[in-house]
């Protein structure tokens, strides 16, 4: 079998760690697989079975990295980046891909030092230019893309994340919020649920404020989750700890979970009254499906690829809108005729979204790409 290496370091970070979880066993089928990263973290996310694990401790966006991926990355027919923190250096593979599944770092360079503003805009275009092929997530991020760097049309391929039906669906088992609750004591009995980091374009603090201002009744009665990581970003959103220092009445109300297993998660999605996805900007969007996937009712941001992402199967709402925000989720929360007909739309979209496809797509791309070149005649 044709041999494929893969940088595995970022297999535990939010969206990429679900991309990499997900398409490594399924790849693992057709190549030989190397994985780059550390042992301990690629053994517990069983990513050890899939091939032979190559150590590599160096941290993301590094000097070290640099040094480490050109001395580590072994002779290999693909070597395959599922962030563009690519390689600088030349590599032993006789082909490069990579997947940028956003331009963050560049929409909202203006939120960055000097430093990894340079940095990014180093790292995106040598992503571009080094690799044979782009994978990207979705058609906003392919025109983001686009935008920023200069990457010829056949070289970009969007190929949609996907959702894993084993993990999320519909059925609720009877003992889901006893479930929940045993590992998770601390939460209300009724709540509206946020799934992602606390970082700045994240928006978290709109939500929080549009919570602030629904009628006491439904504060009383409902109370915010808040699942994601928390901190060790290079630019967290310090204003919404900020906002909850100044307001001492929604300490009690608003709870952080920190990062939860993946096993976990549904219960959260089947348990939740609400789902509000706020994001300024995001390539894709995983957590809308996932919780249609759970029938939950989503609430969402017009912004980025969220709408191409979610359809007709979400409400929305301008992210930079407070009130706005308030009055849907006060809809929602109010109107079950409504609930109901977004949990039906939700679970029908949710299906759209394979990572067997995701998969497929993958496999067709990496095979094309290691394909006999035709000779011409002579």
């Amino acid at each position: 079998m044709p041999s494929l290496v893969i940088d595995a370091r970022m297999v535990h970070a939010s969206g990429i760690g679900v991309y990499l979880r997900q398409l490594i066993p399924f790849l693992a089928e057709h190549f030989t697989i190397s994985l780059l990263g550390k042992e301990e973290e690629l053994q517990e996310a069983a990513m050890g079975s899939s091939g032979k694990i190559i150590p590599v401790n160096a941290p993301i966006y590094s000097l070290q990295e640099q040094v480490a991926l050109f001395t580590e990355i072994p002779v290999c027919d693909i070597f395959w980046s599922p962030h563009y923190n690519i390689p600088l250096l030349p590599v032993k593979a006789l082909k490069r891909v990579v997947t940028i599944h956003d331009t963050y770092h560049r929409a909202y360079q203006h939120t960055l030092p000097l430093a990894q503003k340079a940095y990014a805009a180093v790292l995106l275009n040598a992503a571009v230019l080094r690799s044979d092929k782009v994978v990207t997530v979705s058609a906003f991020s392919k025109k983001e893309i686009k935008t920023y760097t200069k990457c010829p049309e056949q070289k970009l391929h969007v190929i949609h994340n996907g959702v894993n039906p084993a993990l999320f669906s519909a059925y609720f088992p009877e003992n889901a919020p006893e479930t929940l609750r045993s590992h998770l004591p601390e939460l209300p009995k009724k709540f509206i649920l946020y799934v992602g980091n606390v970082k700045p374009h994240k928006n978290l603090i709109t939500l929080l404020k549009a919570y602030a201002q629904l009628p006491l009744a439904l504060k009383a009665q409902y109370g915010i989750v808040i699942v994601g990581k928390q901190e060790g970003f290079i630019t967290p959103d310090q204003e919404v700890f900020q906002f909850l220092q100044q307001e001492p009445s929604l300490q009690n109300r608003v709870h952080f979970t920190g990062l939860v297993p993946d096993e976990l998660l549904p219960f959260l999605y089947k348990c939740a009254s609400l789902f509000v996805f706020p994001s300024f900007y995001e390539g894709f969007g995983l957590p809308p499906l996932e919780a249609m996937a759970c029938g939950c009712p989503v609430l969402v941001s017009s912004a980025a690829s969220i709408p191409e992402v979610c359809g007709d199967a979400a409400l929305y709402f301008n992210p930079l809108d407070v009130n706005e925000l308030a009055q849907q989720m006060e809809k929602v929360l109010n109107d079950e005729t409504l609930r109901q007909a977004l949990i039906k739309k939700g679970v029908r979209r949710s299906s759209l979204f394979s990572w067997q496809e995701s998969g497929n797509r993958h496999l067709a791309l990496f095979q094309e790409l290691l394909a006999p070149v035709p000779m011409g005649p002579f």
